[in-house]
């Protein structure tokens, strides 16, 4: 009876000093560092990573911030990702934390990430390995544009997907729900692919694609435990089913052995700088950024455009005006993209208003000093995009959807204004999301109520 009461006593002690340890090592950031912004760091482990993740809508704060703002002003500290952090909803540090990427922060997603992501993802590499591939995603984002048949692929692909819904009823005559959100993405993915992989849509491989990217997009925002059936497993086995699929494009492209750089894909392929393994990574990168951005962003607007039925016939008057002066069966070129400007206003305002890019990660290098603030070295740092864009003395009304508020304002990115990020890791493809955003509402508004 003394041996189990001595073992019982052991294991007390035990659980005693884990949690004694945990929450030490939970507080002692704090103790530490005395002068970090206010702030409060909740519970040990889990901090307040919880809360700041709780749903809300895209056009709010969200309570989280809202509360902590309130106490704490627009910096301040908190414990999310079990790790100690500085959030910023300051336009000056955000864009301070920005310009200064690899020489006082750094990009710093969760580990969980990289397993999905890959490890020579773009989004997840550091110094001189980002520059290199961001330097090769500018390149192949500019021969995509410079391509004869770019805008006549996604004008093409956005008039298959709503030529769709014509006649969208069952034999008792009564009309199907059209699920917005899964065009868009149809659409979205679709032009992605033919632009990346040169595939079209009718393609078997590009169904396989994406059903093996979709299992792939739920896994990248679940809960991060590799247990076979959670939607994370399935997630990190569908990317290397992707893998597999995009290595099997590589190689046939290869074997066909055409000289010529006619494509994404044969600049890419072209390029002497990357390993195989990195390329078929920043295949995997391109058709992310390219579906899940574009996809959003175009539900943003049509979502806010239903809601504001003033914009909507502004819209609609403008791209009236652009099919008045060309041919029944013409494709629209650069020309009319650029006279759609109250289109761009309703573009950028679904940006501000739909927070796509809420925030990124970033670690501090070393100890920051910055204006009263410290930030400590070691310790995670969030520029908070939404608190900018939603912040009423910066913005007039602004959680409410104005695209008037753009008229005569500088259309690219500001301090006040970071839909894509900013600094050396500001999205390179983010014109191309707004040129299919413009086209495929060109023919929504023009065909649809």
């Amino acid at each position: 009876m003394m041996v189990g009461g001595e073992l019982v006593l052991a294991a007390l002690v035990i659980l005693l000093a884990l949690l004694l340890t945990l929450v030490l090592s939970h507080f002692l950031p704090l103790l530490l560092n005395p002068k970090v912004p206010k702030g409060s760091f909740g519970w040990p482990l889990l901090g307040e990573t919880l809360w700041f993740l709780r749903p809300h809508a895209s056009n709010t704060l969200g309570s989280f911030l809202e509360d902590h703002c309130s106490r704490y002003g627009r910096v301040f500290k908190s414990h999310l990702f079990c790790t100690p952090t500085i959030v910023s909803c300051d336009k000056e540090l955000n864009h301070f934390i920005l310009q200064n990427e690899e020489r006082l922060f750094q990009c710093s997603y969760p580990r969980p990430i990289h397993g999905i992501l890959g490890k020579s993802s773009m989004l997840v590499v550091l110094g001189e390995d980002h520059k290199r591939l961001r330097n090769l995603a500018l390149a192949l984002v500019t021969s995509t544009k410079l391509k004869p048949s770019y805008l006549g692929d996604i004008e093409k692909i956005a008039l298959r997907i709503v030529g769709s819904w014509h006649g969208n009823s069952n034999d008792k005559g009564k009309v199907n729900v059209i699920a917005f959100c899964e065009e868009a993405r149809k659409f979205a993915f679709s032009v992605i692919v033919k632009q990346v992989l040169g595939l079209s849509p009718e393609e078997p491989v590009t169904a396989m694609i994406l059903e093996d990217f979709l299992a792939f997009m739920k896994g990248l925002i679940s809960f991060p435990l590799y247990i076979p059936g959670t939607p994370y497993a399935k997630a990190v086995q569908a990317r290397e089913r992707i893998s597999r699929t995009v290595k099997g494009i590589i190689e046939e492209r290869r074997n066909a052995g055409s000289s010529k750089k006619v494509d994404f894909l044969d600049v890419l392929l072209s390029s002497n700088e990357l390993s195989d393994e990195e390329k078929v990574s920043f295949v995997l990168d391109s058709l992310l950024g390219g579906y899940e951005t574009t996809s959003l962003l175009i539900s943003m607007v049509v979502y806010f455009l239903g809601k504001s039925a003033q914009d909507l016939e502004l819209v609609k008057r403008e791209h009236e005006d652009i099919r008045s002066k060309k041919g029944k069966e013409e494709f629209l070129c650069s020309e009319d993209y650029k006279k759609m400007e109250y289109t761009q206003h309703v573009i950028n305002e679904a940006l501000r208003c739909g927070n796509i890019v809420k925030f990124v990660h970033r670690k501090a290098l070393k100890d920051v000093r910055y204006k009263e603030y410290l930030i400590p070295s070691g310790w995670k740092v969030l520029p908070v995009f939404s608190a900018v864009h939603l912040n009423p003395s910066l913005h007039g009304n602004a959680q409410q959807f104005q695209p008037c508020r753009w008229e005569g304002a500088n259309q690219g990115t500001s301090k006040k204004f970071t839909p894509f990020g900013g600094g050396p890791r500001l999205c390179p493809g983010s014109e191309l999301a707004k040129v299919e955003a413009a086209f495929f509402l060109h023919h929504l508004v023009l065909n649809f109520r």
